[in-house]
């Protein structure tokens, strides 16, 4: 039952206790993680490692010194951050194999503080994608696919479509640390969220997704993919949970220097019973094209809640929000262009056998180590980046960012503290339907309602909100002031609290592990 429990109420204090022990705990999540392998979650699973670790948690807990909360919690990181001794393969043929010699920032601060590590994630190639779909190692497939919840609603024509066909996608590019811990396979999850790569699979897995505000949490040994919009993803099953895994994570970091100067108390956060203080604002640029009407339906739901509780809910408008997409994709490309240049054969990675020539090697190593999707965008970001497209793309993408973001600084000056908007256009897609579309088309349909956060450089956070009618996750996102975590982490809470989103109930792993799931409405470590 701990696999179910609250981080700091529950899990902590049956490990301070001697209720349960981590090896215990480390061994069942290590035997759902093989229960569930069908869902290709993890790329390297580091049994020997995690179990090492937890047997010095436990000895910890013998003497009575353990190390904090975090001592002896399993949990998982998303394959594009460095992990010593472990492979770090951002999903893709050009890192297949590379162990980094040092850990990321965060990957050390959570080790420091006694934190089990499983393995590490799924992702899409480089981080780049909005399904979790086009890595190398193959699509991750969504828990709620195997859910009794989407089963009942489902109606296949067959058993075989059932099994192959009918199962949906987890939203990208975090889609395996989203799973994990959707799966109950880790108890917190590490993704990365460039715009909306936490937030998005959150939505569709059933889970919390917290992007931070930038600078807050390093960025040192998270393989880049867009350097001025990076920031390291929390994924856990509540907010609570995501409040505590902050509280460890943030603060300056001397080989990052983004990260803010000044030193971050954690917190812990108060159970907010009045609501009538609160101004939440309700852009009326989110009503975008795409939007289902059932995520309407919510959206509308939820600002009513907001409503009869006693907030203030005012209409507001972020009008250069219509140009985030486009604006994005040229500076996304540009970075990617600049980052890529590394991958070159020489240093590390995957080196073609072509001989013929320094440049022909070049040529070959980045044609065999990268995707299409990668390639494409390297493509488009030299193109952007040319002397005569330089002032005419770039320089003006970085105009309009600075718009994007002082819309945002407006609505805040004018009295709202949190804005509520949609996470995701729909409930998650058939993988089927998903690979219709060319990962360009589905990357700047997914993220329109994530990645503004992302330009501005906002924290934001996914709540769990509801099911759709086919059984499905659907997800809200709340987005805050600038380094105001504890105010939308209380916010989100209170939220979290009124909808009290169900427990997925895993019909494939109950099989396999029948005593694991007691259907509780809480799911957290705190």
């Amino acid at each position: 039952a701990a696999l179910n429990g609250g981080l700091r109420s529950q899990v902590s204090a049956a490990l301070k206790e001697g209720r349960v022990a981590p090896t215990e705990l480390c061994q069942r999540c290590l035997a759902l993680i093989k229960s569930t392998k069908f869902l290709n979650a993890y790329i390297t699973v580091a049994e020997e490692t995690a179990l090492k670790q937890a047997e010095e948690s436990e000895e910890r807990y013998r003497r009575g010194q353990p190390l904090g909360i975090l001592d002896g919690i399993p949990i998982a990181v998303k394959d594009n951050f460095n992990t010593a001794g472990i492979e770090t393969t951002c999903a893709s043929n050009m890192l297949k194999g590379y162990i980094s010699p040092y850990n990321a920032t965060v990957v050390q601060k959570l080790l420091d503080q006694g934190a089990v590590l499983l393995g590490k994630t799924n992702l899409d190639e480089f981080a780049m994608g909005s399904g979790s779909t086009d890595g190398v190692f193959g699509p991750v497939r969504n828990p709620w696919s195997y859910s009794k919840q989407y089963k009942e609603k489902s109606v296949p024509k067959s058993h075989s479509e059932d099994e192959e066909s009918n199962w949906v996608i987890t939203g990208g590019s975090s889609g395996g640390s989203a799973a994990a811990v959707s799966s109950f396979t880790c108890f917190a999850a590490l993704g990365s969220d460039t715009g909306g790569s936490t937030r998005n699979p959150a939505a569709h897995c059933g889970v919390v997704g917290l992007k931070p505000t930038y600078g807050l949490i390093s960025r040192h040994g998270l393989i880049p993919l867009v350097n001025s919009m990076d920031v390291p993803g929390i994924l856990t099953r509540c907010v609570d949970d995501a409040a505590v895994l902050l509280g460890s994570l943030a603060g300056h970091d001397p080989k990052d220097s983004t990260t803010i100067q000044d030193d971050f108390k954690p917190f812990e956060l108060p159970n907010l019973t009045d609501v009538s203080k609160l101004s939440i604002g309700i852009p009326k640029e989110y009503h975008a094209p795409g939007l289902s009407s059932e995520i309407l339906a919510l959206w509308s739901k939820a600002a009513d809640l907001f409503k009869k509780a006693g907030a203030k809910v005012v209409e507001v408008s972020l009008p250069h929000t219509r140009y985030s997409i486009v604006c994005y994709h040229v500076l996304c490309t540009a970075e990617v262009a600049s980052n890529m240049a590394r991958f070159d054969g020489l240093e590390y990675g995957h080196r073609s056998d072509m001989k013929d020539s320094t440049e022909s090697m070049y040529a070959a190593t980045r044609r065999e180590g990268f995707n299409d999707v990668v390639r494409g965008r390297i493509l488009s970001g030299n193109y952007f980046l040319l002397k005569q497209n330089y002032e005419k793309y770039f320089v003006k993408a970085q105009k309009v960012r600075r718009l994007i973001a002082n819309d945002f600084v407006k609505v805040f000056r004018s009295g709202v503290d949190i804005l509520l908007t949609p996470t995701t256009l729909s409930d998650a897609a058939p993988h089927t339907e998903f690979i219709q579309e060319d990962n360009r088309t589905r990357s700047a349909q997914d993220d329109i309602l994530t990645q503004a956060a992302n330009m501005a450089g906002l924290p934001a956070i996914n709540v769990p909100t509801a099911l759709s009618e086919r059984g499905l996750p659907v997800g809200l996102q709340f987005i805050g002031r600038s380094f105001q975590e504890k105010q939308l982490l209380t916010v989100a809470k209170w939220f979290e609290k009124q909808v009290q989103f169900p427990m997925i109930q895993l019909e494939e792993v109950k099989r396999h592990d029948s005593d694991v799931f007691h259907h509780q409405k809480s799911a957290s470590f705190s």
